[in-house]
């Protein structure tokens, strides 16, 4: 057992540099590490736990898939520039054998083994935390916040694990060496959860609230716990494991109780949230019914609070529960302008918006965007003159959209900040846009020049969108991605989310509750300029819900969580294709979707709803039984 322990107390220590050097450097040599120091010392106590941190989400570098495959690209909204082939979720060839994108080093919230090791971090420090003693530097208010953080830190990493695998294997202390792998099995799904469950209510009693004074931004607190409890129980109340598929098997389904009970439970725990039980968190803007006519410039103002959501750097908002707090002199490599930013800055846009999402972003008065608006019937090609566009700029697809859209796409023609000065010379001088599309001239036959961000450009076209769109969300527009890592904060649990969970449980429940979902609906939309949703249909309800969340939350990480539960992936993964468009220099415009070629080929395999148990597990331990569907 000591040589385990001292293995996995010298990973900590790869975290030391966040901690003060004369705590920890000042103490005894590495190597002479045990159980007796790191648990006797609170300083190395607490560099143990700020690791297990950074392995929260499965890795030590790639943060709850925040890096170029982004588990976005393994759903409908964003297609991977280079990676594409692997995202195996959207291939139908996801196996015990071939995990693909879900077993490299980008993707690592549902990699079993990942998780595991976490979660063994977890339970070594749980089961050591009683060791602690008491000193100037260890009162027990900060020794109970560590043991807090790693109730939170394992239930996180079950979290992960139940809601890609159903069921999963339940370990509560650290494994013995030589220990016999023969009786492993998994438990059940509601066993799974109540598991967790029990570690978040822990959790809750021992950590602080965001005001007090021992709280840290970037660890856990009260909120934190409650809000992953949120998520936890609104994904135990959905449709997937309550009927949905395979009703009867106990590992992917609850066979007991009723999906009412725990759609209660789901919003129950989202409405202690909100009426401030474990500290104030609130929407970051207006929350009141916006203006009725939305100016370019009205809409400007709403898209840039909501990208400001994405872009803190310092303290957080007040929407921000819980994320990763990253800043210049930390040492983890957020990257994210390099590795989503437009291609033709010499970044590497690996996270493409696909054009069927695009699309299902509304007007700017909350109508839907419907591409057929001016020739009913043809959903492929746009065209409009100079003249029609001066008449009525609304003829340009992205022109008077929601707010939220122009904070996440870049699209043809979006402006960002200057070019870099070797790109300044291409093509004609549009300045600081996207150029997705090919430029002809007057006689709309002759190709002049492809624009600089697509895949015929003469630089960096390797990295150029196939789809011409580019994610904008998260890219820091005052840093150079190229040389500087970001140092805005990676949000995972925000209080928008906590109202349309809320939203999503009292609409499902319908009845006397379903007019409360809508006004926690309602508060997200008109903060982001959109006005009300009125309706008495459940359905109708249900749809905008669902809507909601995925503009909301476009690109974050509980999108793929989403689309499996509501069993909507067959509906919405669909192949990908590219849009062309046509810049004439008499001002004249097309938009055209290339119906000729298939980008991506996405094929959906209805086992694929949940992530097969890995082979090399099943090899180690012959009791655990793969998930239905799989050989």
């Amino acid at each position: 057992m000591k040589k385990m322990t001292k293995y996995v107390i010298a990973i900590g220590f790869l975290l030391y540099g966040s901690v003060s050097c004369t705590d920890v450097l000042d103490e005894k040599a590495v190597d002479s590490f045990n159980d007796a120091s790191v648990f006797t010392d609170f300083n190395l106590s607490k560099a143990y736990i700020d690791n297990c941190y950074k392995f929260i989400a499965g890795g030590a570098d790639y943060i709850l898939g925040l890096d170029r495959r982004q588990i976005g690209c393994s759903t409908d909204q964003l297609l991977s520039t280079n990676g594409a082939g692997v995202m195996l979720f959207t291939k139908g060839t996801l196996s015990p054998d071939n995990y693909g994108h879900f077993n490299d080093s980008f993707i690592l919230q549902v990699k079993w083994s990942n998780l595991y090791s976490n979660i063994k971090n977890a339970n070594v420090f749980i089961a050591n935390s009683d060791k602690l003693l008491l000193s100037p530097n260890a009162t027990q208010a900060k020794i109970d916040q560590l043991k807090g953080e790693a109730y939170f830190i394992r239930a996180y990493g079950y979290y992960l694990l139940m809601s890609a695998y159903g069921g999963v294997v339940l370990v509560d202390k650290p494994f013995a060496l030589n220990q016999d792998y023969l009786s492993i099995s998994r438990s059940s799904l509601k066993d799974t959860r109540d598991f967790i469950l029990a570690d978040l209510n822990n959790a809750i009693s021992l950590l602080p609230s965001k005001t007090d004074a021992v709280y840290q931004q970037g660890r856990a607190s009260k909120g934190a716990a409650a809000a992953l409890k949120v998520r936890l129980l609104l994904f135990c109340a959905s449709k997937l494991v309550n009927g949905g598929y395979e009703p009867t098997n106990a590992l992917v389904s609850f066979t007991d109780g009723t999906q009412t009970e725990r759609l209660t439970a789901a919003r129950d725990a989202a409405k202690l949230i909100m009426d401030g039980t474990y500290g104030t968190y609130a929407l970051y803007g207006k929350t009141t019914k916006p203006p009725a006519v939305m100016t370019n410039a009205i809409i400007q103002e709403y898209a840039d609070n909501y990208a400001s959501i994405f872009l803190q750097k310092g303290k957080w908002l007040d929407e921000s529960i819980w994320g990763v707090d990253f800043s210049a002199s930390s040492g983890w490599p957020n990257q994210w302008n390099l590795h989503q930013g437009p291609s033709s800055w010499h970044l590497w846009g690996n996270g493409d918006p696909v054009e069927d999402v695009v699309r299902t972003y509304e007007m700017a008065d909350g109508t839907p965007f419907k591409w057929d608006a001016y020739n009913p019937g043809d959903n492929v090609l746009r065209k409009a003159t100079a003249a029609q566009l001066a008449a009525d700029p609304n003829r340009s697809p992205y022109n008077g959209r929601e707010p939220r859209f122009y904070a996440t796409v870049f699209y043809h023609g979006a402006q960002w900040v200057p070019r870099p000065s070797d790109q300044a010379g291409y093509y004609r001088s549009l300045e600081n846009k996207i150029q997705s599309g090919n430029f002809y001239k007057n006689d709309e036959t002759t190709l002049i020049a492809y624009g600089m961000d697509t895949r015929n450009a003469p630089t960096d076209n390797w990295n150029a969108s196939k789809t011409s769109y580019t994610l904008r969300k998260y890219q820091d527009p005052t840093i150079n991605g190229i040389y500087v890592n970001n140092s805005n904060s990676y949000i995972d649990m925000r209080y928008a989310e906590i109202l349309l969970s809320y939203a999503e449980a009292c609409i499902e429940l319908g009845g006397a509750d379903l007019q409360n979902g809508l006004d926690a609906l309602n508060l997200v939309r008109n903060r982001a300029g959109l006005p009300d949703h009125v309706t008495a249909d459940q359905a109708q309800a249900r749809a905008w819900v669902q809507h909601e969340r995925s503009i909301e939350m476009f690109a974050e990480l509980p999108h793929w969580y989403d689309i499996r539960r509501w069993m909507t992936v067959s509906t919405v993964l669909t192949d990908v294709r590219a849009m062309l468009i046509k810049e004439m220099e008499n001002g004249n415009m097309e938009w055209k979707m290339d119906m000729g070629t298939v980008v991506d080929k996405r094929i959906w395999n209805p086992i694929n709803i949940w992530v097969p148990i890995p082979r090399i597990e099943l090899n180690k331990a012959p009791n655990l039984q793969q998930n239905p569907g799989y050989i």
